[in-house]
């Protein structure tokens, strides 16, 4: 029989078994490799530099919060002054809306009693007729000694500068406290002594008379400066010949300081031409007159245009129905 051979130490099968344990391992190492090495040195640096900027913004972040905290607090102060400003003004608005509350119910409680009085009135007017007759009505038409019977009025009013520069807010006055004692009249016209109009539109017509154009007219006339010569001449005679008609009855009030006419007599004259008495006797125009004693603030010399004045107004005043009123102040 022929001799086995002695087993080697290290066979195939074990060279087998090692190379391909070591191929496996180079295997598992390619395919779990998917990234190149990082350096750690390289790592570090890239994060303390983003932390640095998260921090520098966390910085400015802090800064614009307090900021708008500051802006914040800034507009509550102010909201907490406008609620303080709204509840006042609402205080003063209930306020007012109180004291409208009273003055309309004492405004309604005004108004009744004007109602009754004007039936009282009436009635007390209808018996002093039935007792006394129509004389009665005639004697009721007097307020101050001046006759109210008219239904149309005009103002011939001097606008010269001392009228305008020293009586212009007593003539105001007297001007409204004439309105006040026509309650209603059919129509209102404002000249200057010059026969200027107040209102151009309305010139040779009646203005109509209404509340709101008694406020306008005194609104108008609280500017209303233009020429004169200090002479009421010429605003009568117009006043006379635009307006005069036998069924109106009218009257003009002449509000002055100072005649600078050349005649007092001539004056007269003409208005006995132009306002001829009807065939009761009466004068087709009243004429009544207010004097503002502005020229006797002078020196007695210089008095003299004053003094005419009212000694041409008295004459007048007593020959056309109507009466003339020196006042004892030209001041408000």
């Amino acid at each position: 029989m022929p001799k086995r051979r002695p087993t080697p130490e290290i066979s195939l099968s074990f060279l087998d078994v090692i190379c391909c344990g070591f191929g496996a391992v180079i295997l598992l190492l390619m395919i779990t490799k998917t990234v190149e090495p990082q350096v750690l040195e390289e790592s570090t640096v890239i994060a303390e530099g983003r932390v640095a900027e998260l921090t520098e913004q966390l910085f400015e972040i802090r800064g614009e919060t307090t900021v708008l905290n500051r802006d914040l607090a800034a507009k509550q102060e102010q909201i907490s002054e406008f609620e303080e400003q709204i509840a006042i003004l609402q205080g003063a608005l209930a306020s007012s809306k109180s004291r409208y509350d009273s003055l309309q119910t004492t405004r309604n409680a005004n108004s009744i009693v004007e109602a009754q009085l004007a039936i009282a009135r009436q009635e007390l007017s209808e018996e002093e007729e039935r007792l006394l007759g129509r004389d009665a009505e005639r004697k009721n038409q007097l307020i101050g000694g001046i006759p109210v019977d008219s239904e149309y009025i005009i103002f011939i009013i001097d606008t010269s500068g001392s009228m305008f520069s020293y009586a212009w807010d007593r003539m105001l006055r007297e001007m409204e406290a004439t309105l006040n004692i026509y309650p209603n009249v059919k129509g209102i016209q404002v000249m200057n002594d010059m026969g200027n109009y107040l209102f151009s539109r309305y010139a040779g017509q009646w203005i109509p008379d209404t509340p709101a154009r008694r406020q306008l007219i005194l609104r108008n006339l609280a500017n209303w400066n233009a020429f004169s010569n200090s002479s009421p001449v010429e605003g009568i005679t117009q006043a006379v010949r635009s307006f005069y008609d036998r069924d109106k009855k009218i009257s003009i009030y002449v509000f002055g300081d100072e005649f600078t006419g050349r005649s007092i007599e001539d004056v007269v004259l003409t208005v006995d031409k132009l306002n001829a008495e009807a065939r009761t006797g009466e004068r087709r125009v009243r004429i009544h007159a207010v004097g503002f004693p502005v020229q006797f603030i002078r020196p007695p010399e210089l008095q003299d245009t004053g003094i005419r004045f009212a000694t041409l107004m008295r004459e007048l005043t007593h020959r056309n129905g109507g009466t003339f009123v020196g006042l004892n102040d030209f001041r408000p």
